[in-house]
């Protein structure tokens, strides 16, 4: 149970709800943003006095029970609900280090895709594995140090707004913030992990101010642009896959067949892995 992020974690999602979101009425002398602990307290069939400790750090692991209650008065998503339950240490265990090997059947099924780019994205970010496509779209990776393969890096440490010439970097930022909330609450024993959030707050006022958000779910990106050098502006359907032995994602972008989106895809394909000069992409 970690009972300072719980708390915080409880403080943050209290204080973005109105009276008028729960059925209740703000009344005239109200002074508290968000819903005053002891509504929440009723609404979840508490003690106010629990629930203050709660959000203090100070209460003892509260019951599924309890936490269901107070999902329901917070008005919490399924994402969020999980993620209360992580925090309160009544989830099931995962175990203690992310992993970073890739099964050998993703690996050959990367190279055997048809016109897709193909990664696989670890719990923390890190590109693990990539096929010929997706790093004549974005990099080759694979050859890469591990720490600059991390798209969480890359997305908050390197200048410029706009890497890769996606077009929805800042909503990027915010899915990685949001994510590696929930990754650091699965495994709180992985310094690498850990590290990785201590160094993004240090170096990126952007991620500091997003991670004191608390937000947990990320929307589910269907599309991205890329302004590549040689082929140009090109628009793929984005399928991010779970592997949820290994705790990673098999992310694939591909484009309708025929479309000039596909053909720009299909150039990429025969140009290979090359090291293209990206900098003028932002």
């Amino acid at each position: 149970m970690d009972k300072q992020q719980l708390g915080a974690f409880l403080r943050s999602r209290r204080e973005r709800l109105t009276p008028e979101d729960v059925g209740l009425t703000s009344g005239p002398r109200r002074r508290t943003s968000g819903l005053r602990r002891e509504e929440v307290a009723v609404l979840a069939h508490i003690s106010t006095e629990y629930y203050v400790r709660l959000e203090q750090g100070r209460a003892p692991r509260p019951s599924a029970e309890v936490l269901a209650g107070i999902a329901g008065a917070l008005r919490l998503t399924g994402a969020e609900s999980e993620h209360l339950h992580v925090l309160a240490g009544t989830a099931p265990s995962l175990v203690k280090l992310h992993s970073r090997e890739v099964r050998p059947s993703i690996l050959a099924l990367l190279d055997r895709l048809p016109q897709t780019a193909g990664m696989v994205v670890s719990a923390a970010f890190e590109v693990l594995a990539c096929n010929d496509l997706m790093a004549a779209l974005m990099e080759d990776f694979r050859e890469l140090a591990p720490a600059d393969r991390n798209l969480a890096r890359r997305a908050f440490l390197h200048p410029g707004p706009n890497l890769y010439g996606v077009s929805d970097a800042s909503e990027f930022r915010h899915h990685v913030v949001m994510t590696l909330r929930a990754t650091l609450a699965r495994y709180p024993a992985d310094s690498a992990i850990a590290g990785l959030v201590d160094e993004l707050r240090a170096g990126s006022q952007d991620f500091a101010r997003l991670w004191d958000r608390h937000d947990v779910q990320a929307p589910t990106v269907l599309r991205k642009s890329f302004r590549h050098p040689l082929v140009g502006e090109i628009t793929v359907d984005c399928d991010s896959l779970a592997l949820t032995d290994s705790d990673q994602n098999l992310v694939l972008y591909s484009a309708p067949a025929g479309s000039p989106d596909a053909e720009a895809l299909a150039l990429l394909n025969v140009l290979g892995a090359q090291k293209f000069d990206t900098s003028g992409t932002s």
